[in-house]
């Protein structure tokens, strides 16, 4: 090896193992697209299983998060193209007709989320000036065209613009978790430990409580979006640095998300949370309605605020770039020419589900679980067996035990739906 090339390796590690600017960005874009409302359910989601159950979800949440978004990230970069995109890398490695279908897939599994977090915002800010300012109901028609057309505005003014916009919005997101999670200790009530419980019973809760675990972490709909910009600032060094920034994103999620858990859970009786899922409130609501704590009130609205705007950005990327990838397979229009339409698309659907505030759409959200299951947990590990660039993982027990998760979280999924 000459010294030049040793040299060049040398540089290359220390670029990989110095954290930077950009770094931090990604890492606050991918925790704002994991953190989106359903952390204010997943308390009540997890902690009805009981203790021991929450306890074994908190253990397997961490390696669960990491080793699979390592794993989607891994497959967008193994193909043989540095520009491709999602779609273009499930067409190449299974096929144009299976690629396109997977690629069909993976957009109606994230655009539906983005109708329901349109709803959400609208109906969240909608609520916050009739109960917390005391005004009239604004117009639906126009608070949900500006609040729509404000999220995606961001989207449109570039990169940079959209993670200092996640920077903004996830430290104040974090520091309210951890503050809510630090004000409800003196509520912790000893947790019920005995092991007296019914071995089927709780194995049945166990593997319906996968899913719930998989999609309060998930933060797929970035990912593809996410390993470009890894390939355009690091070059052949996006692998290690793209998984150095997911496991950094994987501790802080698992911290945050799960002493907010822990805390809530451990505010309330087994019994109480029974009564919060029956009700179909999120965990503030209840503890507001419980504790009569104004404090908590107020809380609620700014945190869902706060998680639906950083999600929806998120999603928005995903959205994006699978929409504009599929219409580039199928129309001879230029990229930009493309984007535009596939935006002007995108917005009038979003406002149009604000407007209409129909139900189905938590149908809708149902029905991408599994997809978004499969494509985050099983088409990479299954890609491991298929792709020549990827056969060096195959006798990873990280593999297997990616697989093992995304089986029981679809098969979860599809037995809760039925």
């Amino acid at each position: 090896m000459s010294i030049s090339q040793i040299t060049q390796e040398a540089i290359s590690e220390q670029q990989v193992s110095r954290w930077t600017k950009h770094d931090t960005s990604w890492m606050l874009s991918l925790f704002g697209t994991a953190v989106g409302a359903g952390i204010l359910f997943l308390p009540i989601n997890i902690g009805i299983g009981g203790f021991w159950s929450l306890i074994i979800m908190a253990v397997l949440a961490g390696p669960m998060t990491f080793l699979a978004h390592r794993g989607l990230a891994r497959f967008v970069l193994s193909s043989s193209r540095r520009d491709a995109d999602f779609t273009d890398v499930v067409e190449e490695h299974f096929g144009k007709s299976a690629g396109r279908m997977i690629s069909m897939l993976y957009f109606l599994s994230i655009f539906p989320i983005l109708l329901i977090y349109g709803v959400g915002l609208t109906n969240t800010v909608d609520s916050f000036v009739v109960n917390q300012m005391g005004w009239e109901s604004p117009n639906r028609v126009l608070l949900s065209g500006v609040l729509v057309f404000g999220m995606i505005s961001i989207m449109m003014a570039g990169e940079k613009v959209m993670l200092r916009s996640f920077e903004l919005i996830v430290y104040p997101l974090a520091a309210i978790l951890a503050g809510l999670s630090l004000y409800l200790i003196p509520n912790w009530q000893m947790p019920h430990m005995a092991m007296d419980v019914d071995l089927g019973q709780f194995t049945h809760t166990l593997w319906l409580a996968i899913p719930v675990t998989v999609f309060a972490f998930s933060h797929a709909a970035a990912i593809s979006s996410f390993t470009h910009a890894q390939r355009r600032q690091y070059g052949d060094q996006a692998q290690p640095k793209s998984e150095q920034i997911l496991k950094r994103t994987s501790v802080m999620l698992i911290s945050f998300v799960l002493f907010f858990v822990f805390s809530c859970v451990l505010s309330l009786t087994p019994e109480q949370l029974t009564e919060a899922k029956m009700q179909n409130v999120s965990v503030l609501s209840y503890l507001a309605n419980v504790n009569d704590s104004p404090f908590i009130v107020a809380l609620g609205p700014i945190i869902a605020f706060i998680a639906i705007t950083s999600s929806f950005l998120g999603h928005f990327l995903g959205a994006r770039e699978s929409l504009n990838g599929m219409m580039q397979k199928q129309l001879s229009w230029s990229a930009g020419t493309i984007d535009k339409v596939g935006i002007v698309f995108m917005f009038l659907a979003i406002w149009g589900a604000s407007i209409m505030n129909p139900s189905i759409l938590g149908m809708m959200e149902a029905l991408s679980g599994p997809v978004i299951a499969m494509i985050l947990f099983l088409m990479p590990m299954i890609a491991v067996f298929k792709v020549e660039s990827l056969k060096r993982y195959r006798g990873n027990a990280s593999t297997y035990f990616i697989m093992l998760m995304g089986s029981l979280a679809v098969t979860g999924l599809l037995f809760s739906m039925i």
